[in-house]
């Protein structure tokens, strides 16, 4: 018998989720076709919230179709990275000097609560959890800005941030690395050094991005 789910809200975000989990653990792989059929007996559903689940997570980048494949989960290589990172490293930390600016007490309490989750699941090595706990993170320091567009446009990347993320630490596990940068980013923020903290993010998501692109290579495997 297939599994079946309680479904508080609506089938296709409960089959959103529960697909995005598997991409993001690496239960489907890189580049495995998705077939509606298929995961609809897996989930219990039928196939219509399958289709529109993986609608969605095409537009967030775990998911791309082909015209004579259809839908597979995402592959990541140095130009994906590279293009998801660069417009981060644009966008974030602007989003972080003008939190800052404004003052978000409460939303770098957030951030200081997903950095101390994280400081716990780092013996676990725990690739998944420590993804979305980093993407949380990152949040956090953005949200307070002032400007709905540049939160909504840092959030449409926050799929393929954690799947690059998963894939990166896969191959060069730096995330306790990344942990003693965020906590200097957070240090500074709750400063009030804008533009200390600004800079800092800005040269963390470059040196990701930089490891990133050594452990996986340019090109697509």
């Amino acid at each position: 018998m297939p599994p079946t789910f309680s479904l508080p809200a609506s089938r296709t975000e409960v089959v959103l989720e529960e697909i995005r989990r598997g991409i993001l653990t690496r239960e489907l792989l890189p580049g495995q076709p998705l077939v509606e059929a298929e995961l609809a007996q897996r989930l219990g559903v039928s196939k219509t919230p399958v289709r529109e689940a993986l609608k969605v997570l095409s537009n967030s980048g775990l998911v791309t179709f082909s015209p004579y494949r259809g839908a597979s989960v995402c592959v990541v290589d140095g130009a994906l990275a590279r293009s998801v990172y660069d417009v981060r490293m644009v966008l974030e930390p602007e989003a972080l000097r003008r939190s800052v600016a404004a003052g978000a007490p409460e939303l770098f309490e957030e951030a200081a609560e997903a950095l101390r989750q994280a400081q716990a699941a780092l013996p676990d090595k725990d690739h998944t959890s420590l993804s979305l706990l980093n993407r949380r993170f990152h949040r956090a320091l953005y949200a307070g800005c002032g400007n709905p567009l540049m939160v909504s446009m840092l959030d449409d990347l926050r799929d393929r941030a954690a799947l690059i993320s998963v894939v990166g630490w896969e191959a060069n596990p730096s995330w306790r690395k990344e942990w003693s940068e965020h906590k200097a980013v957070l240090t500074a923020a709750r400063k009030g050094d804008a533009d200390g903290a600004a800079e800092l993010l800005r040269k963390h998501i470059g040196a990701f991005l930089d490891r990133v692109v050594a452990a996986i290579g340019e090109e697509e495997a």
